[in-house]
């Protein structure tokens, strides 16, 4: 039992020290300068033993250890997949007809929708449960992992999921934390501790984290073993950043003394120990509610455009369902008001019948028909798709041009229900550093005092030279050179660590040490030393975008050094050194390179114990602890002096400008989202042909919109001016075009985050609609946008604007980091960089590539291909199941209503389980109309299945058509051949059995004939499941026509389809049949092969049906309907 005080209260007192009072009944709590009452708080006492045995305390129970990240169990495993599966609008109505087939007396046997339906839900079960069993695997292999708790001076072995709160753990160099521990104390004598949080946030660089002072010194069990203390510290949170909290240790014959606790005391669970012996901590949170655990949330559901198609068809469909049970009903009755139709002499009714209400005669019969019709609804096309995106999502991670060898990794799907949208997609956003360029820093150049170093910085004499403007020449002096150096040296978080390899970070063969720290830009500056004391380090964050250090030297001075970016530092350096620097830095940006300025100052005792105090005060806060400790940095680092810039290059990814390139012609925008600054970005969208030399750029950032009073006036008329010159360059017959962002003169956006606030957050008086709205068109209307200085949270609110705007396009999110994660969940499709800040891009993502480029073969390839088979299969299963169901509807016209059915139920429920399903299952898995490396060369290809193509209404409104042709086709061809009085030499007539059963026969070879004639890229598997199909099917109807089944009340197909072949015109109806409902298919295939031939075309013989976009002085139109592009490369979507 873990030991706590759910609630304590400080009240505020004089003075900066921190003293523990006691309080009757409670553990002591301490009372600290500043602080205000605060409610809510955990206290968990450290061994969990009593501080004293005179104190009583409440006792709490905390949840255990034990990860839960699955979703069933053994025993509600059934009933809840059952109820999420019947959710699904098609299972339920075949679970309403299922059960109307049982209670009702209706034509066809329960079985025939039963089956399949046990089938699909069978199926969907299966995998899910198997993919709840790896999730159950996974988490018992945290659970029951070993670890070690120290309990009487000794070491305790336990498993992970037995830790409670208040036990002290031990984690030796190179394991994972079991729980959310406070840092006691390391093998280290200095209390210093390295982790990696890869796992987590994504970071693979080392993070740094510290014991408070009192406890360092307990390096061993029996050490640890005497602490007395208790923790006091916020409730369970999830930001891994932020922590709240601070420790009363308990000395015999001394006042108990209280120490701050913040994020760098926190060891999260999921982190690794690492360049560290050992640590000891105290389990604060354990279990889910560990910040690994409260952070762990399912991707939200995404669906794609083909679901909403298929949503959108099936509702058609069940109105022409309706429609027919509705007909038939009608008719029905109308049939029966003649007397000797309703009851003929051969039929009479029963006593029940004739007491039968007829609105309840009415309503049943409507129901018999809805079940004698409900195939035309296509459950099993369900678990068809599923296997499709399933299997369809390894193609993708066996394709070895998207494999690196420098990672030995290749592209993963994480998520298989959004592979067809890589075919679709309209905007790309794109994050920088680690996806455009390489995250590999190398140094460049630095500015000291106005002066240009080159080279190496260790050998600055002889190097130094002045550019622009600037009338300096020669080199600084020597005491600024030292200070650059110093402040280089001191004011980063780059630790030494012996040569080994983790976390992807390889140290060189030839050296004995590595640099390790929590930014590559300090390795790469911090290569190349007087003892300073380090007092004080004054943290990074992304919105301070600088970090500080105080230090004594060996002869008493007190110096502060701060390094950030130039849009962080200047504002806070006096004024008249700026412009000395501001030059070079803008010029290393226009090279993009980023960029870094160092300033100094220099403290004296007096102030130094100010701020040593007001940091103290700060860290000691239980509330707004993170409020009262930036203002403290923030007046610490006021008024510094500028000493200099550094340059550091961060190379393009290779074949970069190539893919950006391709991206744009296949109708694709491309946005660059990044926190850099302006110039550097800029000069890396020149260099990767985002921007072009012709491109004429707009700018809506803090240089154009001032920032003065009147910034939002200015932003509103710039807003205007881009709108109107924009609107003023678009043709006239702009309402036709789709993806038409090609105008006569191209555009491109630069805005950065602060103007970004403006729009999305502006004051009162302006309207933030019309903003977001002008803003929106003029974004729409460029050719690319580059959004810099942007926040993460700005990036997923960028993506989400574009995502609602009208016709919801498709947008694609792509990065590398952890700070790129909110975009790429936003986006309708993510994929994750697999670069050197980590796997969390890449494990929130539903696609993971290796480097940008592998985007390029991802969508206009796979993307393509993906969205064409998994569309041709929904039309094809909408096509097929009204050609089988449509003979169905016609027979009822010519039994007087009667319900009966055409087919045998036996086929009825095979009909799509077996005899036509591996064909089309086949097609949408290996088919390629078009060659992979056509695709990926000719990235206009991309446009010809854009913005849904081949799911809307005319492809949609042709399938249909077809299927009714080929439906009248089959049942009227076989009545026509039955109007003779005899098929057979020997006088005998065939029965009603025999028609369904030369009539399915047609309906089976014709649609699986159909998909051949549909097939362009043939394999064995192909082959295979077609003709074996085929063979399967004769093989089980004399099989089932063979023998008499006991099981069966009749007989009635036995030896039906052997006697029906032994009639000659049974054959040759049979075959002709056949071509006829393939006719026109054949006919166009033939012409366009024809047309191709007079063209001198390439080599594909796909024909071109009804909804081919034409691309015509750079814009699409979807109302033309073929194109010259076309017409090289043909493309079916009917």
């Amino acid at each position: 039992m873990v030991t706590l005080v759910s609630v304590s209260w400080w009240s505020e007192q004089p003075g900066c020290g921190c003293r523990v009072v006691p309080e009757p009944g409670r553990y002591a709590s301490a009372e600290c300068a500043g602080e205000e009452k605060r409610v809510g708080t955990r206290t968990v006492v450290v061994g969990r033993r009593p501080v004293s045995d005179t104190e009583v305390y409440v006792a709490q129970k905390f949840c255990n250890n034990r990860i839960i990240s699955s979703k069933y169990t053994l025993w509600n495993f059934l009933p809840k997949n059952l109820f999420e599966q019947f959710r699904r609008i098609a299972n339920f109505y075949f679970l309403i007809i299922f059960l109307v087939q049982v209670i009702v007396d209706t034509p066809t046997s329960p079985v025939t929708s039963g089956l399949p339906l046990f089938f699909v839900i069978t199926v969907t079960a299966i995998k899910q449960g198997y993919e709840d069993w790896l999730r159950h695997r996974a988490d018992n292999e945290v659970n029951k992992s070993n670890i070690f708790v120290v309990e009487n001076a000794k070491q305790v072995r336990k498993e992970s999921e037995k830790i409670k709160v208040g036990d002290v753990v031990e984690v030796k160099a190179d394991e994972t934390f079991p729980c959310d521990l406070i840092f006691l104390a390391s093998s280290s004598s200095d209390g210093i501790c390295y982790v990696t949080t890869a796992s987590l946030d994504g970071e693979s660089n080392f993070k740094t984290h510290y014991a408070v002072r009192d406890t360092t010194t307990l390096c061993t069990d029996e050490a640890i073993d005497t602490l007395t203390a208790t923790i006091e510290c916020e409730q369970p949170q999830p930001d891994f950043y932020k922590f709240v909290g601070r420790i009363i240790i308990y000395k015999s014959n001394q006042e108990p003394v209280a120490r701050s606790l913040g994020p760098e005391n926190l060891l999260l669970k999921g982190a690794t120990l690492k360049n560290t012996k050992k640590i000891y901590g105290v389990a604060v949170y354990t279990g889910m509610e560990t910040k690994m655990a409260l952070n762990y949330q399912g991707k939200s559901q995404k669906r794609s455009a083909v679901e909403k198609s298929i949503n959108t068809f099936l509702i058609v469909y069940l109105c022409i369902l309706l429609g027919k049970a509705t007909v038939c009903t009608t008719l029905k009755y109308i049939w029966q008001s003649n007397p000797f139709n309703d009851e003929p002499w051969y039929n009479e009714k029963t006593k029940k019948e004739r007491e039968t209400f007829k609105v309840l005669r009415m309503f049943t019969d409507f129901l018999s028909f809805m079940v004698l019709f409900n195939f035309i609804i296509p459950v099993s096309m369900y678990v068809t798709v599923e296997m499709q995106k399933f299997l369809g999502s390894f193609f993708i991670s066996w394709d070895k041009e998207m494999y690196d060898e420098e990672i030995q990794e290749g592209a993963l799907v994480n998520t298989s229900d959004l592979n067809e949208e890589l075919g679709q997609v309209e905007f790309v956003f794109t994050d920088k550093t680690g996806t455009l360029t390489e995250n590999s820093m190398e140094f460049i150049e630095c500015c000291i005092d106005g002066h240009k170093y080159k080279d190496r910085i260790s050998e600055a004499d002889g190097f130094s030279q002045t550019d622009g403007p600037l009338k300096y020449c020669g080199k600084a002096e020597k005491s600024c050179e030292e200070l650059f150096l110093r402040a280089l040296c001191l004011c980063h978080t780059v630790q030494i660590k012996e040569a080994d390899q983790v976390d992807g970070l390889m140290a060189h063969p030839e050296r004995k040490y590595t640099y390790i720290s929590s930014s590559p830009d300090e390795i790469a500056l911090v290569k190349g030393a007087e003892k300073y004391q380090l007092l004080h380090v004054l943290n990074f964050d992304p919105v301070r975008r600088r970090m500080s250090v105080i230090v004594r030297t060996t002869t008493g001075k007190l110096l502060l050094f701060c390094k950030g970016a130039d849009s962080s530092i200047f504002p806070r350096v006096q004024q008249e050194e700026i412009q000395q620097t501001k030059v070079h830095v803008d010029c290393n940006a226009m090279d993009g390179y980023r960029t870094l300025c160092v300033a100094f100052k220099e403290l004296t005792e007096k102030e130094y114990d100010k701020i040593d105090r007001q940091l103290n005060e700060a860290k000691m806060a239980l509330q707004d602890r993170e409020e009262k400790m930036a203002k403290v940095f923030d007046d610490t680092e006021a008024d510094t002096h500028l000493i200099g810039a550094t340059a550091v290059e961060d190379r393009l990814q290779e074949q970069l400008a190539e893919t950006i390139e391709a991206l744009h012609t296949a109708g694709m925008k491309v946005w660059v989202l990044t926190g850099d600054k302006m110039e550097t970005a800029k000069s890396t969208c020149y260099a990767c042909r985002l921007f072009q030399t012709n491109t004429e750029l707009l700018e809506l950032t803090a240089r154009t919109v001032g920032e003065s009073e009147r910034k939002e006036d200015q932003l509103h008329e710039l807003l205007l001016e881009y709108h109107k010159m924009l609107m003023q360059d678009v043709p006239k017959n702009w309402g036709g075009l789709k993806r038409s962002w090609t105008l006569s003169q191209e555009y491109g956006l630069i805005i950065d985050g602060s103007t970004l606030s403006l729009i999305l957050n502006p004051s009162q008086d302006y309207g933030s609609s019309n903003y977001k709205s002008i803003f929106l068109q003029i974004c729409l209307k460029c050719t690319a946008v580059l959004c810099c200085r942007m926040a993460p949270l700005q990036k997923a609110q960028i993506v989400r604007m574009v995502k609602n705007t009208k016709g919801s396009p498709i947008t694609l999110s792509i990065g590398d980091g952890a700070n790129d994660v909110s975009m790429i969940l936003e986006a309708r499709v993510g994929i994750g960089i697999k670069g050197k800040e980590g796997r969390q891009a890449s494990r929130n993502s539903d696609c993971a590539v290796p480097k940008f480029k592998h985007l390029r073969k991802l969508l206009l390839a796979h993307g393509h291909l993906y969205y064409v088979r998994i569309a041709h299969l929904v039309q094809y299963f909408f096509y097929k199941n009204l050609c089988f169901i449509l003979p169905q509807f016609l027979y009822q016209f010519f039994c007087g209503f009667s319900q009966q059915p055409l087919y045998d139920a036996a086929y009825l429920t095979m009909y799509n389980i077996c005899f036509t399903s591996l064909p089309i299952l086949a097609y949408s898995l290996l088919e390629q109309h078009i060659s992979i490396d056509t695709l990926t060369s000719d990235p206009q290809l991309y446009m010809k299945v854009s913005d849904n193509a081949m799911l809307q209404w005319r492809p949609f409104l042709y399938w249909t058509f077809l299927g009714t042709f080929e439906g009248l086709v089959f049942f009227f061809g076989v009545y026509f051949l039955f109007q003779s009085s005899s098929l057979e030499d020997n006088g005998k007539v065939f029965g009603n059995w025999t028609f369904g059963m030369i009539v399915f026969t047609v309906l089976v070879f014709t649609v699986t004939l159909k998909l051949a004639l549909d097939t362009r890229f043939w394999t064995w598997m192909n082959h295979f499941v077609i003709w074996g199909s085929l063979a399967f099917y004769v093989f089980f109807s004399f099989f089932w026509g063979g023998v008499i089944w006991p099981f069966l009340k009749q007989q009635r197909m036995y030896f039906v389809f052997a006697h029906m072949l032994t009639s000659v015109s049974t054959w040759l109806a049979v075959i002709l049949l056949i071509f006829i409902s393939l006719f026109p298919e054949i006919l166009l295939i033939v012409l366009k092969n024809i047309k191709e031939k007079n063209h001198q075309a390439g080599p594909f013989d796909l024909p071109v049906l009804v909804s081919y976009k034409c691309i015509e002085n750079g814009y699409v139109k979807a109302e033309d309907a073929v194109t010259n592009l076309a017409e090289r490369y043909p493309l079916r979507i009917p």
